[in-house]
């Protein structure tokens, strides 16, 4: 008997991605009936509802988050919109600017401080909105250029959406004490944040800026990886993948491994937090393997995380 086809969407989805029909089966199984759950719960909605999908760095978040986005469409009828927060990364001359003024660990992406969060915040409060007319414009950033695209790039929605899917390394992280960012945590924050000041303003903008939008989020999500052991791995293959996808010559764009273990040394401290405390306050846990597979699912009915 021959296998049944696969729908277009889904392969387009493999190809995007460079995966093989293996994450189907496992998306099928573990991912496809929380689309059913979300097209229920919009069945007869009055306003779009707001998922934010937390995941370390290189643990599929923005795989998933597509999968979803295009199952609640294709499956479901349903319009749904996803966004990075990697998307709403300062500008290569922002963050320079950021480095010059505040501390040189700036200049590179990740931790907050680093992002737009007043954009974020911005472009969420136009999409959520149900009354909307006009088109909310999506911001994109290249990783191979570390600068987010010119305008004429960018995404635009016009017609109503009824989910929103937000994806981010460090979303529903809150802030730590002053006392327990005292002690570095690794070889980047001993040798190149002496004083601490890096790590401070970046704590003091989680605070202030990043878990003021999180009463937005309706549901919150979490791929939960066995440690943060698993990251540079995880984050080689990613590496390994925007390879594959750039032009002769920019080789250079894409980290060697010395380069990627001081990047990923930038978001130890956060992600350590999001692993230890995120587990029980989000509403559906997925815990991944080592091979970053799916190995269990649970849900809470009263979940969320605090500002």
């Amino acid at each position: 008997m021959e296998p049944d086809p696969v729908p277009p969407w889904q392969s387009a989805l493999l190809q995007r991605h460079q995966l093989d029909i293996d994450f189907l089966r496992s998306a099928l199984h573990w991912f496809a009936p929380l689309a059913q759950l979300l097209a229920e719960h919009q069945k007869g909605a009055n306003r779009p509802v707001l998922l934010a999908l937390n995941g370390c760095q290189g643990s599929g978040k923005t795989t998933i988050s597509d999968y979803l986005c295009c199952s609640l469409t294709q499956e479901f009828g349903l319009h749904a919109v996803a966004l990075s927060l990697d998307d709403f990364y300062l500008g290569h001359a922002e963050r320079q600017a950021l480095a010059h003024s505040v501390h040189p660990l700036f200049a590179t992406r990740g931790v907050p401080g680093t992002h737009d969060i007043a954009l974020l915040r911005r472009t969420l409060e136009q999409l959520l909105d149900p009354t909307r007319t006009a088109a909310v414009e999506i911001p994109r950033f290249d990783k191979a250029t570390d600068d987010r695209r010119p305008k004429a790039d960018w995404d635009c929605v016009t017609a109503p959406v009824q989910v929103v899917l937000l994806e981010g390394w460090c979303l529903g992280a809150t802030a730590q004490s002053p006392d327990s960012i005292l002690q570095p945590i690794n070889t980047l924050e001993a040798d190149e944040d002496v004083t601490g000041a890096w790590r401070r303003y970046s704590n003091e903008k989680l605070r202030l800026e990043m878990q003021l939008f999180y009463p937005l989020v309706d549901q919150w999500i979490m791929l939960q990886a066995p440690s943060f052991d698993c990251v540079f791995e995880w984050r080689r293959e990613q590496e390994r993948k925007l390879a594959a996808t750039l032009a002769p010559g920019q080789a250079n764009k894409v980290m060697d491994d010395s380069a990627l273990r001081r990047f990923t040394q930038h978001y130890e401290r956060i992600t350590r937090a999001c692993l230890a405390e995120l587990p029980g306050k989000v509403h559906h846990l997925y815990t991944l393997n080592a091979q970053r597979q799916v190995s269990a699912y649970q849900y809470r009915a009263r979940a969320g995380v605090a500002p």
